[in-house]
């Protein structure tokens, strides 16, 4: 075969500068024949015999051999190291050329020819780019969509795969086929050939390709695309059909007006299907579709217009099958579960609705089986709907009295940030109620374990929340007990630094704070204010001129509250505190210049 294809070639040469076609047939069907048998080795020698340069010649719309010349040329494409070696030779111009022929054997071959070329490679991309292919190829697909025959199809779907080669994961051809308008030729095409499952796959990982992109979700809402792949999804039984689906879906379900089309399409009823079907398997095929379609449940509801169709006043059918999912014993519809709970637990409506109707009790159970070694992500998902369900005013006491705060409690051991993070925001959305902030903030084992997470410098989130924590303990129950607790457990430093935080809503509840306890327990604070250095931080945030109104405010209101102890009354004396104050008496905001005065005032009887 080795001299038969040497032969071939020296041939090759010698009727490609003569154009007898007769000879030239022969030839290239020699070439197709060894590509064959062995693809590798045949495009090594067609490589070094240097007859890539002659095909360039021989793509012409007139010649018999064209489509076949088209075709050795996608044949030795397919090996990685003739994609440059083909755009070298110069093939690309004349392919793309071929693009405007009328034969569709000269098409579809082409298309494969270009395809192969793009495969992984930036130089064929570049050239097919530079030639205009693209444009050409869009516009095929748009005037050959309506027409099902076989052979067209075929074309289609090799035209499909062209472009996902030219385009996969490079976000500018890919922005470049957007703005040729792709996606709604690509949809229509999923519509008329639902049938054909090669096409239609092509169709689904070009779709997976460009839905990553954020400027395509517009034009995909602005299509029939939810309809269609939930009409698609709805005849799939394979695993791997429907995975690919899913690929499209995920990141598709990102916008918030498709999320409300698929709703609308009926693919939650397809996903809750899909959970009955498999919650009992375990398969891996079947635990990883559970997982995608719940995955894909909790997304959908992250829209507010999709999450409260869904929701139908608490009666709807989907609400309910969800809440059936919290107590199951499948940690994936547990977690999945009280991920939805959390998603419908996003305004007071809602959120009172659920209380009333029990699921307060529901999400402690489930802590509840999961505080030994428990499941950090379900641990998570609960506390995360708790703190939500908890915002409501009307909700707190009725948690409160449920003992959401003991049930949340028995995770304060847990060395997990993201269940720390929720623990912390939940208890700090119950201790509104003075009482409750009384309680538990006479918890030495709670407020320890806030001091400690006070300095989790590697968990911003832990950090603040557990400062916020802190300082809502003392606002909410003014109470000397919770003060002399924070204290005596070192909590001091870490309100005077969050007096420091960059925002003004954490400032502004850390010098609420520190008033409180300079009006109620100044004595036993006095010794670890001053070794925080509040007097010069306070100072600071005086003579800032971007200090807020508030925070401006609020630091006069502790400086007068500070004048009780001799040693710090001695710091503001020291610090010229007078000169600051007196410059706020012309502030802008009343509060703050009537302050200023007040301030003034004192200091000046005080000194």
């Amino acid at each position: 075969m080795a001299d038969n294809l040497s032969d071939t070639l020296k041939k090759l040469k010698i009727t490609a500068a003569d154009r007898t076609e007769d000879s030239l047939e022969g030839c290239l069907d020699c070439l197709l024949q060894a590509l064959a048998q062995n693809n590798t080795e045949t495009s090594e020698k067609i490589q070094g015999s240097g007859i890539l340069q002659l095909f360039a010649s021989l793509l012409t719309p007139q010649s018999s051999c064209t489509a076949k010349v088209a075709n050795i040329i996608a044949e030795v494409a397919k090996n990685e190291f003739m994609r440059i070696p083909c755009v070298d030779a110069g093939l690309i111009s004349p392919l793309v050329q071929l693009l405007n022929s009328k034969d569709q054997e000269v098409l579809l071959q082409t298309g494969r020819a270009l395809g192969n070329i793009c495969y992984d490679s930036h130089e064929g991309r570049s050239a097919v780019d530079q030639a205009g292919g693209a444009q050409i190829v869009i516009d095929h697909l748009r005037s050959l969509c309506s027409i099902t025959d076989p052979a067209n199809e075929k074309l289609l779907t090799v035209f499909c795969g062209m472009l996902m080669n030219y385009s996969n994961e490079n976000d500018s051809l890919q922005a470049q086929l957007i703005n040729m308008g792709v996606i709604p030729t690509l949809v229509k095409l999923l519509g008329i050939h639902c049938q054909n499952g090669a096409l239609t796959e092509m169709c689904l990982v070009a779709f997976g390709n460009l839905a990553e992109l954020e400027s395509s979700k517009e034009q995909f809402a602005s299509t029939s695309i939810a309809e269609e792949l939930v009409k698609l999804f709805k005849k799939q039984i394979e695993h791997d059909k429907r995975e690919m689906i899913f690929e499209v879906l995920a990141p598709l379900a990102e916008n918030d007006a498709i999320k409300l089309q698929l709703v609308e399409a009926g693919l939650v009823e397809c996903l809750l299907e899909i959970v009955q079907q498999k919650v009992d398997s375990d398969k891996e095929d079947d635990v990883a579709e559970l997982k995608t379609g719940s995955d894909l449940m909790v997304l959908l509801l992250l829209g507010d217009e999709s999450m409260q169709k869904l929701f139908e006043g608490g009666k709807g059918s989907v609400f309910q099958r969800v809440l059936s999912w919290i107590p199951s014993n499948n940690h994936q519809l547990q977690l999945a579960g009280a991920l939805a709970i959390a998603n419908f637990a996003r305004n007071d409506g809602n959120c009172i609705h659920m209380v009333d109707n029990g699921i307060v009790e529901k999400l402690m159970d489930l802590l509840d089986r999961h505080v030994e070694d428990g499941n950090v992500t379900v641990q998570h998902a609960a506390l995360s709907a708790l703190r939500n369900l908890a915002i409501p005013v009307i909700n707190k006491a009725k948690m409160l009295t449920a003992g959401v705060t003991e049930a949340v409690l028995k995770f304060l051991k847990s060395e997990m940030p993201p269940v720390q993070f929720k623990l912390l925001g939940t208890l700090r959305m119950l201790i509104d109620a003075q009482e409750a902030a009384e309680q538990l903030g006479k918890n030495v084992k709670l407020v320890k374990r806030l001091v400690e997470w006070c300095e989790a410098k590697d968990h911003a989130g832990v950090m603040g929340e557990s400062n916020r924590l802190l300082s809502a303990l003392i606002r909410h129950s003014k109470s000397k007990d919770v003060i002399k607790t924070i204290i005596q457990s070192g909590g001091i430093k870490h309100l005077v630094t969050m007096a420091t935080s960059e925002h003004v809503i954490m400032q502004n509840e850390a010098l609420v704070a520190l008033a409180l306890i300079a009006a109620l327990e100044l004595g036993t604070a006095e010794k670890d204010l001053e070794s925080a250095k509040l007097v010069q931080i306070l100072h600071r945030l005086l003579a800032d001129e971007r200090s807020a109104p508030e925070i401006k405010y609020n630091s006069m209101v502790l400086i007068c509250a500070l004048m009780g102890s001799e040693s710090l009354h001695k710091e503001v004396q020291d610090l010229a505190f007078l000169d600051v104050v007196s410059k706020l008496r012309s502030h802008e905001n009343k509060s703050v210049s009537q302050q200023a005065s007040l301030t003034e005032q004192r200091l000046t009887v005080e000194s």
